[in-house]
């Protein structure tokens, strides 16, 4: 955005104009505050996971060019497909946790709106009684917002008129794109992970909480997680992330980019969901149909037991026709 006319008035005066401008954007736009998680202590910091996947997609991308970004919540998995032109998000089912029935399309952009036609996707799906909450990725290419979405069935879904976290302000980590949201619920605050994007094309993830899933406000220290080093598997890019607690912390999968688009999952460890530590830990996929990437994860705990679904394909392409398909696995101590 362009302030004309501060370059015929005393420097010292634009440069107060300026940040008065930003900090006008920042208050208005995008609420920031300093926040954490609620502490959480006793876990052993020599624990870690290995990522143990069935060796056959538990969702195939059937007539769709892909399958991916499953988000499971009790039976029901809502998971993003690509005809060809646009992302949608379908519906599965399932009885026993592992055999999923797909039932078709059951959220798609609205052209007329601030979605566009790409894509209404990437979502993140809670159920809170007898209400599905479902925070998606919308807007045109390059220009991604985050949208809810309520149904009582899964399958009819009514939106909220306007995104709910839209781009931060000028010269922000997220100012061109948010996406990937993912969320979690612990007390009075819904808490979202995303990715953001800045006009320098990095993308990287922060977190936002709300308590209503409408109204959000940012972390003022955003981002929390940067790109990895040279020649790092996240070195071009940060996605997607899924984040629990478990073994006395709070843990991040999330998906990496190298610079040919081979992507994989890191494993990231907080006490506070705010500053993270990178483990070593790096997943990639170890079958012939996610070959070279592996990505979009969601998590449910079920005791001792961690599972995961996931997204692979054996194509490396930065945002569709990878031949993606839904995968399952188990974080195993």
């Amino acid at each position: 955005m362009r302030y004309d006319g501060l370059s015929t008035v005393p420097p010292a005066f634009s440069r107060r104009v300026a940040l008065a401008i930003l900090a006008l954007l920042t208050s208005a736009c995008a609420p920031y505050a300093t926040f954490s998680l609620p502490p959480v202590t006793g876990g052993d910091p020599a624990t870690t996971f290995r990522f143990v996947p069935d060796p056959a997609p538990v969702i195939s991308r059937g007539p769709f060019a892909d399958a991916l970004n499953p988000s499971v919540a009790g039976a029901t998995n809502l998971y993003s497909v690509y005809d060809g032109k646009t992302w949608h998000t379908a519906l599965a089912t399932t009885q026993d946790g592992r055999q999923w029935i797909p039932q078709g399309i059951v959220l798609s952009p609205d052209q007329h709106t601030w979605e566009a036609d790409y894509i209404a996707a990437n979502g993140s799906l809670l159920i809170l009684g007898r209400e599905f909450l479902y925070w998606y990725q919308a807007g045109p290419r390059g220009a991604h917002r985050i949208g809810l979405a309520r149904s009582t069935d899964a399958r009819s879904w009514r939106k909220e008129p306007a995104p709910v976290l839209d781009h931060g302000p000028v010269g922000a980590w997220d100012e061109r794109v948010v996406a990937d949201p993912y969320v979690v619920q612990i007390d009075r605050y819904f808490y979202m992970y995303y990715l953001g994007q800045d006009r320098a094309v990095r993308q990287r993830l922060g977190v936002a909480r709300s308590t209503d899933g409408v109204h959000w406000e940012r972390l003022r220290t955003n981002p929390i997680l940067e790109l990895g080093g040279s020649g790092a598997f996240d070195e071009a890019g940060l996605g997607e992330p899924a984040v629990w607690q478990s073994h006395g912390f709070y843990w991040m999968l999330y998906t990496g980019r190298d610079i040919k688009e081979y992507r994989r999952l890191g494993l990231a460890r907080s006490t506070d969901g705010v500053h993270w530590t990178r483990l070593p830990a790096v997943f990639s996929g170890t079958e012939p149909w996610d070959s070279k990437v592996i990505c979009d994860p969601t998590v449910v705990v079920d005791g001792d037991r961690i599972h995961v679904w996931f997204g692979g394909g054996d194509v490396a392409s930065p945002d569709e026709n990878l031949h993606g398909q839904i995968g399952f696995a188990t974080l195993v101590k």
